[in-house]
């Protein structure tokens, strides 16, 4: 017989609520106005939660955007299976991962590079930065999954080529000379190094 789950307790369903509200509060700031532009007080003030209580859920507006984009970055991993699942052709498949990324990455471009850079430079040891850092590998596996089922290329040189391919994403979406791309021309960017390396 299945256990039943047991209800929240009082303290975790207010902890829920109040991450909630900081999510929220964060999130619509942050899309409205750039990280840069938005101070932890206004978030506070919106969540309507003290500036200390903000500072238990995350340290800085770096952590804040992490625990935002996180989860929009998992939907576009997820999005990026599923769309590269019927395709036969690897490169197409590939990009089919890609491009909700980088779609997820252009909402607003200030915010998808600073998140890239905190992503990289963040503190290891924060809990949003480890969750950014499992979808990256995520990602990889699932780019290393289309080249191995494809038969582009062995089980282990589908690991090492998916994180080529990884790196030249961030790139691409990281490049300062990039900021003013379109979405299109960022995949088209992708897309022509990527053809180098699936093609040889």
């Amino acid at each position: 017989m299945p256990v039943a789950s047991q209800p929240l307790g009082r303290r975790e369903r207010n902890k829920q609520q109040k991450l909630e509200r900081i999510t929220a509060a964060a999130s619509e700031l942050f899309a409205e106005h750039g990280v840069e532009d938005v101070t932890t007080q206004q978030i506070a003030d919106k969540a309507d939660i003290g500036t200390g209580t903000l500072f238990l859920y995350a340290k800085t507006k770096g952590e804040l955007l992490l625990l935002v984009q996180n989860a929009h970055y998992a939907e576009a991993l997820e999005r990026g299976r599923a769309d590269a699942e019927p395709i036969p052709e690897a490169l197409d498949a590939v990009m089919a991962i890609v491009r909700p990324i980088v779609e997820c990455n252009r909402v607003q471009v200030g915010n998808g590079r600073i998140y890239l850079r905190e992503m990289v430079f963040g503190d290891p040891s924060e809990p949003h930065h480890g969750q950014a850092l499992s979808i990256v590998v995520q990602t990889e596996e699932a780019i290393a999954a289309v080249l191995t089922k494809r038969h582009v290329v062995s089980d282990g040189d589908a690991v090492k080529l998916a994180h080529i391919v990884s790196a030249v994403m961030f790139l691409s979406m990281a490049a300062t000379v990039n900021a003013g791309l379109s979405v299109e021309e960022i995949v088209q960017d992708i897309r022509a190094q990527v053809s180098l390396l699936i093609s040889r």
